[in-house]
């Protein structure tokens, strides 16, 4: 489970009030040294949220309350017996200050008890010794009726009265002086019934003449030894000083097993292994160095079919001077008709789409309407209503009222591009899809901008030199300087001008496919790379500057893109042992870098596969812009579902994932929530690329009838189902 090592940091520096120095390493414990106020935590990549919760608040109990004493210099008390009581302490002080604090205990103690952390689950706990029944009442005591004596209930009652660190050691000393003292009646009665059975032997198993059995007479003298030998061991035994409360170095005659056990049992929380935590940032990129202007986009475009039309100018006045015959006419190459084609097509799909925005026009207009007539409210205005006036006699209620609806938030709407070579196959689908959106957000007015990623664009100075988008400093996320946005599609150019821009683009996705590519498609605007992790970070930037450009409340973000990107490096300086140099290079993402927002006081693990990068980098901006959805779009090929799928899910045994894959063959689309995307929507390429509408020829059969018919409903459920999914976010 990936723990956000930091936010714990910032738990610590909250629950103590103060700022202290919070360290995750590579060590067995969590340690506070309460001189240096350097709170170290281990690197618990095994435990989970609960766990870590309770622990770093046992901690920052430590230290609050517990002081720095050396008090083993006047209690002779073994450290365990001190622990328990402490820890009893500091943790009722804990849960008075703070109230919420109750339940982080509890599910933390709870998680470690159902792990066996204790080591109890398979022992007697009322023949175990009162200490460690005392350690268990105040972690585990939900869990069991710990059993006590009337005479073991008074150290109970006595280590709840204790308020200070003094009144913590007295209690921790009269019961480990309460627990040697039974441990030794114990042994006494041990040895007592030893020798009873040995006489009960002797005595009974004697030879006929009633002889006993001889005792060698040499037993005497071997124990006489073990004796000294062991008194030998004890006088060379040191105690370990308790990282929490310190120790002492008398003998150690008897400890609280169930402490123990939690010790070694928290080490396994840790991973040995582990590398130290590189923390990194983001950059603060230069977001207008970053975007390319629509005007300039569409500038290229322009000039690009001007330099088309004049290569045809010039093939069909070759092909005329040839045959005179043909003297006047335009040359039917294959480009001309491909260009043809596409502005017929182009305006066939934008007649054709007009149902489905109207569609979603319709449900934007009814949902929006509805979450009005849940806000409103009824006011009197204090103006008499003359229709109720003949009803004075029983009606009080005389004067007219007025439905009052508080405006609803301000939406906008950013949309980005995969503008990949990937995307090669399914772009026109994808672009199809866009569109629907374009012109829904056109028609109810909502302000939109539409980005497209690239590292082809040239967007270079005057000595062909890429800008420097940010200054790069040790542990700064690397962004390549060759990225960029191209701000394909904006809501501020006017409705002529915007359909001129969707079809100069409609016309550069079609010639992906026809091979014309190189024809029409301006230089820089090819595709590239595919820089979504570097997208993610410039729309720390992006989005904020959209929302006050419009000023709109709330935005919602659509990711429109066949996959993730590669993860990112950062910078950092790399020292060369050999030669005595350091320069500024970069390294690789591993399991030991972990990602910092100092904005929100959050850290993320990037993980291991490269899809959880993306991951990782969506959750972070999730937490920094909380008013904005990250929708991603993802069309696909059929079988590229169970990975979409498998690489979304936590468990791909859930029962979840059967029912997704049902849902896949039945309506060719998948809607997953919380992946990173606030929702991630699978479309199959192939469904949306067939035509939903109901044809059939003159002399079709009736089967041939209901086959079409079942494939346009098919067709227009699975579309409404994306776009409803939709317009519940924008509504």
């Amino acid at each position: 489970m990936t723990i956000r090592h930091e936010i714990k940091s910032q738990l610590a520096r909250l629950l103590a009030t103060e700022d202290l120095v919070v360290e995750h390493k590579k060590v067995e414990t969590a340690q506070f040294n309460v001189q240096t106020r350097v709170l170290t935590l281990p690197l618990w990549d095994k435990a989970s949220e609960n766990v870590i919760d309770m622990l770093v608040s046992h901690e920052v109990g430590h230290a609050l309350y517990t002081p720095d004493e050396e008090w083993w210099k006047e209690y002779d008390v073994h450290p365990s017996f001190v622990n328990i009581v402490e820890d009893a302490r500091i943790e009722k002080l804990m849960k008075r200050r703070y109230d919420g604090i109750s339940k982080t205990f509890y599910k933390g103690y709870t998680e470690l008890h159902n792990d066996d952390f204790f080591q109890v689950k398979k022992k007697n706990i009322s023949e175990m010794m009162l200490a460690d029944r005392v350690n268990l009442h105040y972690k585990i005591g939900t869990y069991y009726d710990i059993p006590f004596s009337s005479d073991e209930m008074f150290f109970v009652n006595k280590i709840d009265l204790c308020e200070t660190f003094e009144d913590a050691l007295k209690a921790a000393k009269a019961l480990y002086d309460y627990c040697l003292s039974e441990e030794k009646r114990k042994d006494q009665e041990k040895v007592e019934d030893l020798d009873m059975d040995f006489d009960i032997e002797m005595n009974g198993d004697g030879d006929e003449d009633g002889e006993g059995m001889e005792i060698p007479m040499n037993q005497s003298d071997e124990s006489d030894e073990d004796a000294d030998d062991d008194g030998e061991i004890q006088e060379e035994t040191e105690i370990k000083v308790d990282n929490h409360v310190g120790g002492h170095t008398g003998v150690e005659e008897v400890s609280a097993e169930t402490v123990e056990s939690l010790e070694e049992s928290l080490k396994n929380l840790t991973n040995e292994g582990s590398r130290e935590n590189v923390y990194l940032e983001l950059p603060d990129l230069d977001i207008d160095k970053v975007i390319i202007s629509n005007k300039k986009i569409h500038e290229l475009c322009a000039e690009k079919m001007i330099d088309v039309a004049e290569q045809l100018k010039k093939e069909s006045d070759r092909f005329n001077s040839y045959d005179p015959m043909f003297r006047g006419s335009l040359y039917d190459s294959s480009l001309d008709k491909f260009l043809k084609d596409t502005e017929e097509d182009y305006n066939k799909f934008k007649k054709s789409a007009q149902k489905e925005v109207n569609y979603l026009v319709k449900e934007f207009e009814c949902k929006k309407s509805a979450s009005a007539y849940a806000r409103a409210t009824v006011s009197r205005t204090g103006i008499l209503d003359t229709t109720k006036l003949h009803t004075y006699k029983y009606n009080e209620d005389l004067f007219k009222k007025v439905s009052v609806i508080p405006e609803g938030k301000n939406h906008g709407l950013v949309f980005i591009l995969d503008w990949s070579g990937s995307m090669a196959n399914v772009m026109m689908d994808t672009i199809k899809q866009l569109y629907n959106l374009i012109w829904f957000c056109k028609k109810v007015q909502i302000p939109f901008e539409v980005y497209a990623f690239t590292t082809c664009f040239p967007n270079t100075d005057e000595f062909n030199n890429f800008p420097e988008l940010y200054d790069a400093k040790d542990n700064m996320v690397h962004i390549d300087s060759k990225f960029s946005l191209m701000n394909l599609f904006s809501s501020k150019v006017r409705a002529r001008e915007l359909n001129d821009q969707l079809y100069n683009v409609f016309r550069i996705v079609n010639s992906m496919r026809n091979y014309h590519g190189r024809d029409v498609t301006p230089y820089g605007m090819s595709l590239s790379g595919t820089p979504l992790n570097e997208t993610i970070v410039a729309l720390h930037k992006l989005i904020p500057q959209f929302k006050a450009n419009n000023k709109v409340e709330k935005v919602n973000c659509v990711i429109l893109t066949d996959g993730e990107g590669y993860q990112l490096e950062y910078h950092r300086t790399i020292h060369r042992s050999l030669m005595g140099e350091s320069y500024f290079g970069k390294g690789s993402f591993n399991d030991g870098c972990v990602l910092r927002n100092r904005k929100t006081g959050k850290t993320y693990n990037c993980g291991y596969q490269y899809h959880d990068y993306t991951k990782m980098l969506l959750r972070n901006i999730s937490d920094e812009l909380p008013n904005v959805n990250f929708v991603g779009i993802r069309v696909m090929e059929g079988r590229d579902a169970k990975y979409f799928i498998q690489q979304n899910s936590d468990d791909y045994n859930d029962p979840k994932v059967e029912k997704l894959l049902e849902s896949w063959k039945r309506t060719r689309t998948l809607i997953m929530e919380d992946v990173g995307y606030r929702v991630y929507l699978g479309i199959s390429a192939s469904a949306l690329g067939n035509e939903s509408e109901f044809e059939v020829q003159e002399d079709a059969t009736k089967s041939q009838i209901r086959s079409a018919f079942k494939k346009s409903l098919k067709n227009k459920k699975m579309n409404k189902k994306i776009l409803s999914k939709f317009i519940e976010m924008v509504a």
